[in-house]
């Protein structure tokens, strides 16, 4: 019996479209089976590893129960409670954890990281954020986006702030699932095309720039936004508040998209800088179910990269 290739999810081009599909339909049937308290144990006897070298609240915890409400087991590592914290090779780290473990989860900050580890992994390695890509995070909007409004091909999605990792991976989805991202940043931190799509030649029209983020906006059948200083880059904390200035999510932002436009955000949440409360607070906004959608969508995941794809 030939052992079918690892496959790994370090960014959103890793799976195809047919996969999407897949794993869309795959979580609604987990979520629909947790809400039921039906066990789903496709995955007794399994252990994730997870593995922080940036703090987390979303992440660690629907990783930790999503793999638990699999019947799974979960092991958690820390830079600064591994070996990883004393300057072990990245590679060494890789070829002990993936012997000893099912499945690997890393949250880091170079993406040249997490790829060194899964070149090394004898498992499959996940990308549960890198500062340049966070495609959980978009597989959770878009799952929760598809929940709300049906299927997101052919729609506009307005992302109004930093040309940041949510934004690199933002582009690949519209890229490769047949929507439009309208992307407005300051002036100086634009989306890195080399970064969110390589060497690729991206399709026509699967994304548009805007000066103005009130232009973006108009339209859209979603907007979202992030933070306006990420993990690593706090010393910049108070150049980008100045930059980003107007930027902030609003409710005239709201009043130019779809009426019935949706707000996202992958959170934590600063209200009156990235989004005013009323927008995020409000009844357009959908950041309660995105959160939770993390863990389901994951679920799926995890199965998937294990097992393949599943017929009950």
């Amino acid at each position: 019996m030939t052992t079918p290739p690892i496959k790994h999810y370090l960014q959103f081009t890793d799976l195809s479209a047919g996969e999407y599909t897949y794993l869309i339909d795959r979580a609604a049937l987990i979520k629909r089976k947790f809400k039921a308290y039906e066990k789903h144990h496709t995955l007794n006897d399994r252990t994730l590893a997870m593995i922080f070298e940036k703090a987390s609240t979303r992440t660690r915890v629907s990783f930790e129960a999503g793999m638990y409400q699999l019947g799974g087991s979960v092991v958690h590592l820390t830079a600064q409670g591994s070996q990883l914290g004393r300057s072990e090779p990245i590679e060494d780290t890789a070829r002990v954890i993936s012997r000893m473990t099912d499945i690997v989860m890393i949250r880091t900050f170079e993406q040249a990281r997490i790829e060194r580890f899964a070149e090394f992994s004898r498992v499959p390695v996940i990308n549960g954020l890198t500062n340049e890509y966070h495609p959980c995070q978009i597989l959770a909007d878009i799952f929760t986006f598809i929940e709300h409004r049906g299927p997101i091909a052919g729609k506009t999605v307005a992302w109004v702030g930093d040309g940041n990792n949510m934004a690199n991976t933002w582009l690949q989805a519209a890229d490769l699932l047949g929507f439009t991202v309208h992307v407005s940043t300051p002036s100086g931190y634009e989306v890195d095309e080399q970064l969110a799509f390589g060497s690729r030649t991206p399709r026509a029209g699967c994304y548009r720039v805007f000066d103005d983020p009130l232009q973006a906006c108009r339209g859209a059948d979603l907007v979202t936004t992030d933070v306006w200083t990420s993990m690593g880059y706090e010393a910049e904390n108070e150049a980008r508040r100045q930059a980003f200035a107007d930027w902030c999510v609003d409710d005239a932002m709201m009043a130019v998209a779809q009426p019935q436009a949706l707000f996202m955000h992958c959170l934590p949440a600063h209200r009156g800088e990235e989004v005013t409360a009323g927008v995020i607070d409000g009844p357009q906004s959908v950041v309660w179910d995105e959160a939770e959608n993390r863990m389901h969508v994951q679920k799926a995941l995890l199965e998937y990269l294990l097992l393949g794809r599943q017929a009950g």
